[in-house]
């Protein structure tokens, strides 16, 4: 089993070292960092990490998995990377992404007409790339899968092991890394979290947010 993460600049490491953790854990499982080079990668906090294969040596993948994070927006019109995803989709058993990586995969076509989730500060954009929005923690449909925000990516990549290996490997691995999630504070989600977080949320991730709705209309203009 072939499994690719993306690795771009000013990606979230959470939206990627979380799936990576539970797929590599998969037994048979072979997992890479996929970027167009081997250079060093700057996470958005500061975090660097290095790629383990680029693109023209990568071989095809059974898995391809797109982050997210601010550096998803110069992916957007980025034809090198958005070529690499639809040549691998063609022959990949499941094409999935976390956050707003989603976006990422509609940017290269590869969402039109499934159901897909996001990052709730970004999921009204799937469907100006022909994504049908759904509000949920992990969707999957047919061989596409995409996970919410951040965190989200280590319950996705849990069903997605659940799908490949059956539910007691992925069981095993929840197990294995003592995945018990008891957060202090429900405060994850807007709805819960209440207007005065939010508020306090909104107008840090405005700039971000602009930038994100152009490039994603720049985008679904492409299509």
């Amino acid at each position: 089993m072939q499994i690719g993460l993306l690795l771009f600049p000013k990606l979230t490491q959470l939206d990627l070292t979380g799936p990576f953790e539970v797929f590599a854990r998969m037994p048979g499982a072979t997992v890479h960092l996929v970027w167009k080079s081997r250079e060093p990668i700057t996470c958005d906090r500061g975090l660097t990490m290095m790629p383990t294969m680029d693109y023209a040596g990568c071989p095809q993948l059974d898995v391809i998995c797109v982050p997210g994070g601010p550096g998803q927006i110069d992916l957007m019109p980025d034809d090198e990377t958005l070529d690499f995803l639809r040549r691998q989709s063609e022959r990949a058993r499941w094409v999935t992404s976390v956050c707003t990586g989603a976006l990422v995969l509609g940017a290269a076509g590869l969402l039109k007409g499934y159901r897909a989730t996001t990052h709730w500060a970004s999921h009204d954009q799937l469907a100006l790339l022909g994504a049908i929005p759904v509000q949920e923690r992990w969707v999957i449909d047919r061989n596409r899968a995409t996970g919410g925000g951040v965190t989200a990516g280590i319950d996705f990549a849990l069903r997605l092991v659940a799908e490949m290996a059956g539910e007691a490997t992925a069981k095993a691995i929840q197990l294995g890394i003592e995945y018990n999630p008891a957060p202090p504070f429900d405060a994850g989600l807007p709805q819960s979290a209440g207007p005065e977080v939010l508020q306090r949320v909104q107008p840090a991730m405005a700039p971000m947010l602009e930038k994100r709705l152009a490039a994603t209309r720049a985008a679904a203009a492409r299509l």
